[in-house]
């Protein structure tokens, strides 16, 4: 049956690590009645963190899609994980959902990896709800959350709940909307008392009412106006207020609970209800022609042509399965689509309706729906599908850059190809996972987020593709140049297989400055020399430059011009000249004073402003030249600390970067990220 928009939900639960994201989402598929058993993390019986790697560590690794109902509204539901190693997870969910809750620890308040979600969330322009969790904890503090959202975050948070008793004596929330109180009051949560609100809390929960009013006021003119005039507003206009400023993104409604103890979670579906967009609320999606380049929408209904966006591919041993968001049209099975970013048609041969790892099948999926798909050879993350008489390309999605890399072999040599193809499939799966041979040395170099990240990777193709693996830190790569000019003749004058072979060489060295690689000049000015003769000794110094003198490094920076060549002339000698010309660079190398260079990157780190001085102290004791440190935003200067974010650009070498993703976050207490990117070799700083 085709589900109706208005009563459709598009939303992820995204927070910081151990914020209860998981706990939350466990929760919500219990009282919508999708489970009819609670999942816990400490027991590994979560339904949405179904992968091993994720039941034996206790935090989830990669996004779970799946559809729940409540009070007779369709929730599509993607929870992320919240490790800031895994937040290609968080950010291509957001790109096609179209409201979030984002999860608070009530003792943690705003942390670092909430920073970065909410980030994320303010790029797409996704309406959200704040959600302070974990309200029976120790050192929990409401107001104090609230705060931070406005303070870390720059956000309008309007608190429209507040906790009744704190800590250990946590009971339930008072709405501030209805003016009453909600608790749960059997042991699983499953039921909501609604009273009266306790003397105790009365007074307090009438300053926080005002304030929402006077805080709505501001932003909705029907409710101004009720505000000036004393006159009464209802609930009717606050949930009209709410639901405006929501989806204009003017302010984030806030709401608290504990969901380990299954206390305010109900109240946070009717919000989702309430408050965050169906897709016929959001605008219509944007795209271009693939050919002309020409803008084109596309409007959330079925009566407009076929658009979908992959936002996730997941590859295991026996399947592939692609994820997609409808935005117009519908889809049924057997339907060719076409890719307008990759030029190809497939047919799609099964569609499903996701529930973690479970599939249900569905003949027929329609505009506003986020399903997966199977059959498609060819789809990747961040690829259109549309019919191909009406192409349309949609906005990509935006990956962050690797930052730490990891050498990886197979244990036996036999496993060498398999080893290839099962990296293959998980770059498939994860865009911000890289793998290369490295021409220079021959390892293979997989490239990630973090640590965590690539050791879950190592971990996943030992026990899920059955590979064994050694890893090891990557080798660094060096080069050679010179220090200073020199000139350097040679002969070469043997007998090999009773033949004599002879040729004779004047060439010049001169270093160039950084980044000129190795160039080649011919100054011979004897007009006689033939071509060939010249492009032999081309080809052979070139070569030889491949590898220098010192340690077998390629050499760069250096001008070699030939002055001079002498041959026989009624019989050349190619094995002569070639080996006359690689003699002359290796001994002309030796008197030139060689050096070794090492690769320099170019690092761009970004930190807010207090821990500005520790980054910088850090990164000059490993060796890095500060370039430029300037504010990320200058509109924010002379604002707090906590809020000013400065980019710090420095040339650093690679080999002192190793672990640096780790050594960053134990600086900034896990606040600050930085990006390099190879700048050239160079001396060693």
């Amino acid at each position: 049956m085709q589900p109706q928009l208005k009563k459709t939900r598009n939303i992820g639960f995204i927070a910081h690590i151990d914020a209860g994201k998981t706990t939350v989402t466990e929760r919500v598929l219990y009282y919508t009645h999708k489970t009819y058993k609670i999942g816990e993390i400490d027991d590994g019986t979560t339904v949405m963190d179904f992968m091993d790697e994720e039941r034996k560590r206790g935090i989830t690794i990669t996004s779970a899609a799946t559809t729940v109902f409540w009070d007779d509204h369709r929730f599509n539901i993607i929870d992320t994980p919240g490790h800031v190693d895994f937040t290609i997870e968080v950010e291509r969910s957001l790109r096609v959902l179209d409201g979030a809750v984002i999860i608070f620890c009530g003792r943690g308040g705003v942390e670092p990896q909430s920073e970065t979600v909410w980030r994320q969330a303010d790029r797409y322009k996704v309406p959200r709800l704040a959600f302070v969790n974990k309200m029976d904890r120790a050192g929990a503090s409401f107001s104090h959350c609230v705060n931070m959202i406005r303070s870390r975050l720059r956000a309008v948070p309007i608190p429209i709940q507040i906790p009744i008793g704190r800590e250990d004596h946590f009971e339930g929330v008072i709405d501030l909307v209805t003016m009453k109180a909600l608790y749960n009051t059997d042991e699983d949560g499953s039921t909501v008392t609604v009273g009266e609100i306790p003397e105790a809390c009365r007074e307090e929960a009438q300053v926080y009412h005002d304030q929402m009013i006077e805080m709505l006021a501001e932003f909705d003119e029907k409710l101004f106006e009720k505000y000036v005039d004393s006159s009464p507003v209802t609930e009717i206009d606050i949930h009209s207020a709410l639901r405006m400023v929501t989806l204009t993104n003017k302010a984030v409604p806030v709401l608290c609970g504990a969901a380990l103890r299954n206390k305010g979670v109900q109240p946070l579906l009717d919000a989702i209800v309430n408050y965050l967009p169906a897709p016929s609320d959001k605008p219509p999606i944007e795209g271009h022609d693939p050919k002309s380049a020409e803008r084109i929408l596309r409007k959330p209904n079925i009566q407009e042509p076929f658009c979908g966006l992959v936002f996730k591919v997941m590859t295991d041993k026996d399947s592939r399965l692609v994820f997609l968001r409808i935005y117009s049209g519908k889809i049924e099975k057997g339907d060719m689509v076409y890719n307008s970013t990759a030029g190809k048609s497939e047919r799609l041969a099964r569609i499903f309706q996701m529930h973690a790892n479970k599939r249900e099948r569905l003949d027929i999926a329609y505009a506003g729906e986020i399903v997966a798909v199977t059959g498609l050879k060819y789809a990747m993350t961040g690829d259109t599908l549309c019919p191909e008489d009406k192409p349309i390309v949609l906005e990509r999605i935006q990956y962050p850059e690797p930052v730490i890399s990891l050498a990886i072999e197979p244990k036996r040599k036999v496993d060498e190809d398999k080893l290839i193809d099962c990296l293959n499939k998980l770059a498939q799966d994860d865009p911000t996972l890289t793998f290369k041979i490295d021409p220079d040395t021959g390892q293979k170099v997989i490239s990630g987020m973090g640590e965590l990240h690539l050791e879950v990777i190592a971990n996943r193709l030992r026990d899920d593709f059955n590979t064994d693996i050694n890893t090891g830190r990557p080798q660094v790569v060096y080069r050679e140049t010179i220090t200073s000019p020199v000139k350097h003749s040679a002969e070469f004058d043997r007998v090999i297989s009773d033949k004599r072979q002879f040729a004779g060489i004047s060439i010049e060295l001169r270093p160039l400055e950084r980044k000129s690689g190795f160039v080649f000049e011919d100054k011979i000015r004897k007009p006689d020399v033939p071509k060939q003769v010249r492009d032999w000794l081309e080809s052979s110094l070139v070569e030889s430059a491949q590898c220098g003198v010192l340690s077998g490094y390629p050499l760069v920076d250096v001008r070699v011009s030939v002055l001079d060549v002498i041959f026989d002339q009624n019989d050349i000698s190619e094995i002569a000249l070639k080996a006359v010309a690689n003699q002359a660079l290796s001994d002309a190398q030796r008197k030139a004073a060689s050096k070794l260079l090492e690769p320099i990157m170019n690092v761009e780190i970004t930190v807010p402003d207090k821990y500005t001085g520790g980054v910088i102290g850090d990164m000059t004791a490993r060796g890095g030249q500060i370039q430029e440190v300037n504010l990320l935003d200058d509109d924010l200067a002379g604002s707090s600390a906590l809020d000013v974010l400065k980019t710090i650009t420095a040339f650093a070498p690679l080999s002192a970067l190793f672990g640096y993703s780790t050594a960053l976050r134990s600086l900034t207490e896990g606040r600050g990220t930085f990006s390099m990117e190879f700048s050239h070799f160079g001396d060693k700083l």
